[in-house]
């Protein structure tokens, strides 16, 4: 059997996984290992926990379920083992993929879009990647690094000069690398009820700041800690040094040179209608909306708002596996290695998980994400040459297995040969 892609122990979930159920505009959560391997729920302090009003049968009882899950799409081995743990994780669907370095993208998507209806998943579907915008967020500043609009070791003083004087001493020089590699001594969160206007670029302004006049938690670049603040004021660095916005910088700078064409930002769907998966509850129950409000506000896009198709984020890390590899790729070659390893210890780099697996040949790179109604989670090989992606239309340690569970399948698959 292979060693699953999280832990090459057996795997022990944490107790009492932490959850909160929300509304538009509440603040969410991602999963990520810590310094050990650990699992981490990352959750600022709300100050209200939303109730959701449940609106579909509970799933146990769901008629029909596996003869609908049939009607599914895209290659036939990925589509057994989606159908397979589907069924065992209770999940309404996944999709997921097998890319590698020399351009081939094998894709499956099996399930409903919501539980309780008829409607299946297709692969013309998107997906909410939670976290796995970070990486995308690193990659549009090492584009613009290459451009020399801004440095690794650029401090927020420099490129906020008009408003450094409010920041606290110790955080006038956090660099873009702190930033990105969690170790700039910042918080996980803000707090979001604050930060709410539909004004993105304004609202990542004025957290600047605010929140860099506070104290840091620890001394920058001592420390890893998981922020997606971090990730809001990289964003807000963007837009400071370009005179746009970070989502459209982000279109122009990395997802049209990879013709990424069905990409989007929130929540998916048009509020109301069944035309793209509906998001869960760590319960399994469809969330009371859907649409692009159903998100964290558009403050925290730079951390993970981004949303696609399973075919779209396959061609984001194809590029990765292209340029780890030196071949022709987005970035120059030397971008590749900055994004790909730790650059102050530990184990993250920026946007990625930097781990050790017997099945990869050795380091291989690793991100999950979740806004607590979706589940992304995605495993790349580089010294092999393909990497793994999956996305499940629910948040919680049901839709973390069930990702976990089509990794380790589809790794079998593509390093035994089967996969076809």
């Amino acid at each position: 059997m292979p060693q699953t892609p999280i832990d090459e122990q057996t795997y022990r979930p944490l107790p009492g996984w932490p959850f909160v159920a929300l509304l538009p505009g509440t603040l969410i959560g991602d999963m990520h290992l810590d310094m050990n391997g650990r699992r981490r729920y990352p959750l600022a302090r709300v100050l209200l926990i939303v109730s959701i009003l449940w609106n579909a049968p509970a799933h146990s009882g769901e008629p029909g379920a596996t003869q609908r899950a049939n009607e599914a799409s895209g290659n036939q081995q990925i589509v057994d083992q989606l159908t397979r743990i589907r069924q065992q994780h209770l999940v309404p669907a996944i999709a997921a993929a097998v890319v590698t370095r020399e351009g081939k993208i094998t894709v499956g998507a099996v399930g409903l879009r919501k539980r309780g209806s008829t409607i299946p998943v297709t692969l013309r579907d998107r997906w909410h990647l939670g976290s796995e915008t970070k990486a995308m967020t690193a990659t549009l500043i090492a584009r613009l690094v290459e451009q020399q609009l801004l440095r690794w070791d650029s401090t927020t003083a420099e490129v906020f000069p008009d408003t450094s004087a409010k920041f606290h001493p110790d955080m006038r020089e956090v660099t873009v690398l702190q930033l990105l590699c969690h170790r700039a001594g910042l918080p996980a969160n803000l707090a979001l009820n604050q930060y709410r206007g539909a004004d993105a670029t304004a609202e990542r302004r004025r957290a600047v700041v605010q929140e860099l006049a506070k104290p840091p938690l620890t001394k920058p670049g001592s420390t890893y800690a998981y922020s997606n603040l971090g990730y809001l004021i990289a964003g807000a660095m963007v837009e400071k040094v370009t005179s746009q916005s970070w989502q459209t910088k982000i279109v122009d700078e990395v997802f049209a040179p990879l013709k990424m064409q069905d990409v989007g930002f929130g929540g998916v769907g048009t509020p109301g209608k069944l035309d793209q998966p509906w998001g869960h509850t760590a319960a399994g129950d469809p969330v009371g909306a859907n649409g692009p409000s159903v998100d964290n506000p558009p403050v925290m896009g730079p951390a993970g708002r981004v949303h696609s198709t399973i075919q779209d984020w396959a061609r984001f890390v194809q590029d990765h596996l292209r340029g780890a590899a030196g071949d022709v790729a987005l970035l120059n070659k030397d971008s590749y290695p900055n994004l790909h390893t730790p650059p102050l210890g530990g184990n993250y780099a920026l946007g990625w998980l930097v781990l050790q697996r017997r099945w990869g040949g050795g380091t291989v790179l690793h991100h999950a994400g979740s806004n607590t109604m979706n589940y992304a989670n995605l495993w790349v090989a580089p010294r092999r040459g393909f990497a793994v992606l999956i996305c499940v239309n629910q948040g919680g340690d049901a839709a973390f297995r069930a990702t976990d569970a089509v990794a380790s399948a589809l790794i079998d698959l593509h390093n035994r040969g089967k996969l076809r």
